[in-house]
């Protein structure tokens, strides 16, 4: 659908450009729009480097285990169903660390393997997503970010002159959008168990 939705904004633009006479407006555009996504790419190596890096030297120090402490009895309530010590729960940490540092990119593999490790934990319909798997959607898509490193490097990269400016409104934004993501999976989740027992 999402394609679909591309294709016809790309030709409804094409078609206005060429009832205008403008078709080389809209080539000129695409060749400026395709240079500035790459010297953007460019500058988000780095960014993206540095905070890995940071990452990567955390973990090594303990940090990233400290936080797992930290979280372990935050995620325990919203993970019943996962064991303690079962490595999902390790890659749930990781994925939420690198979503904290606003590193989507990092935490993507993390995710991945989280759900691996979820679907072996699915002892049901395996086409079927288990609540442990929803909640843990409703976190990644929706966890707070503290250091907003994406969005700082794209604001560097067009030369904000005060690019760090963003993070108090990231916060309060990701803030509300993971107690309302926690509050709506904690409630489908006491529906269903109602449901099942009417």
């Amino acid at each position: 659908m999402l394609n679909l939705i591309w294709l016809l904004l790309m030709v409804s633009g094409i078609v206005v450009a060429a009832i205008n006479g403008q078709v080389e407006a809209v080539t000129q555009a695409a060749l400026g729009a395709a240079r500035s996504a790459v010297e953007i790419c460019l500058d988000l190596i780095g960014i993206m480097a540095l905070w890995l890096g940071i990452m990567k030297i955390a973990e090594k120090a303990g940090v990233i285990s400290s936080l797992a402490r930290l979280l372990k009895p935050f995620l325990r309530r919203l993970f019943p169903s996962v064991p303690p010590e079962h490595p999902a729960m390790g890659a749930i940490i990781l994925n939420l660390s690198a979503n904290m540092l606003g590193l989507g990119n990092a935490a993507t593999p993390f995710g991945l393997k989280a759900m691996q490790e979820l679907q072996q934990l699915n002892h049901g319909d395996k086409s079927e997503a288990t609540e442990a798997m929803c909640t843990f959607m409703a976190l990644n898509t929706s966890c707070i970010t503290l250091i907003p490193a994406t969005i700082i490097g794209i604001r560097l990269s067009f030369s904000s002159s005060n690019p760090t400016e963003i993070v108090g409104a990231c916060i309060f934004a990701t803030s509300c959008a993971m107690v309302i993501a926690v509050s709506l999976d904690y409630w489908f989740r006491i529906r269903k168990h109602w449901r099942r027992k009417g």
